[in-house]
């Protein structure tokens, strides 16, 4: 199992990556920090291998736990902030991070960097020596984290829901959806249905007053 740290100053949001990584095949969580000094600790103690680093905590910048981690720790990192500044990604990048993420994302996307991450470490494991096709491949392209829908799904459609869902954080019924939508109310629920599926949305149910109960949409924090 490769054994992660979450560090995210969000409680909620570090418990939404914890998920994501505890869904991930051959992952696991070995702690979460909410600040930069637990940060620093728990690596230290625990020994993970990777760390996912959010830049924004409350009493150290995320860019220098990444620089006490390089000087102290055997660990690897991936930065998930929602930073866009170029200097930020920039002084990640020259930290040595694996990759950098910027939230809000879905679960695919977090799993492509875990599957590219976890095919890393078997290549070199793998290894003695490398040779130039073997570096080639170690530092060859990123995956695109672009996420996977089933046949009959596409991608514009997706936005449309997506954007419907970020438009009403309390949650909304697939007829809602359709409504804000304009698509078909069952192909609403089917793209409903694969964001819970993949962990980008949850589902509860709404209690009328006759009738059989109606599922209720919202985004999961963080997502």
């Amino acid at each position: 199992m490769i054994r992660v740290l979450v560090v995210d100053d969000d409680f909620m949001v570090a418990k939404v990556h914890s998920g994501y990584v505890a869904r991930t095949e051959g992952f696991e969580v070995v702690g979460v920090a909410h600040t930069g000094g637990d940060a620093l600790r728990l690596a230290a103690s625990l020994k993970p291998d990777l760390v996912l680093l959010d830049i924004y905590l409350p009493d150290q910048s995320g860019l220098d736990v990444l620089k006490s981690l390089r000087a102290n720790e055997d660990v690897d990192v991936i930065v998930i902030t929602a930073a866009t500044d170029v200097e930020t990604v920039r002084s990640a990048m020259r930290g040595g991070v694996l990759h950098y993420l910027i939230k809000p994302f879905d679960y695919s996307a977090l799993r492509d960097q875990l599957a590219h991450f976890a095919s890393l470490r078997d290549k070199l494991h793998r290894l003695d020596s490398a040779g130039q096709a073997d570096v080639d491949q170690v530092f060859g392209a990123r995956p695109t984290s672009k996420p996977l829908l089933p046949k009959g799904l596409t991608p514009e459609t997706a936005r449309l829901v997506d954007t419907a869902l970020r438009s009403h954080p309390e949650g909304l019924s697939a007829s809602e959806c359709a409504s804000s939508t304009g698509v078909a109310r069952v192909s609403a629920r089917r793209y409903l249905e694969h964001f819970v599926s993949t962990g980008r949305a949850e589902v509860r149910l709404r209690y009328g007053g006759t009738g059989r109960p109606e599922r209720i949409y919202a985004l999961v924090p963080g997502a």
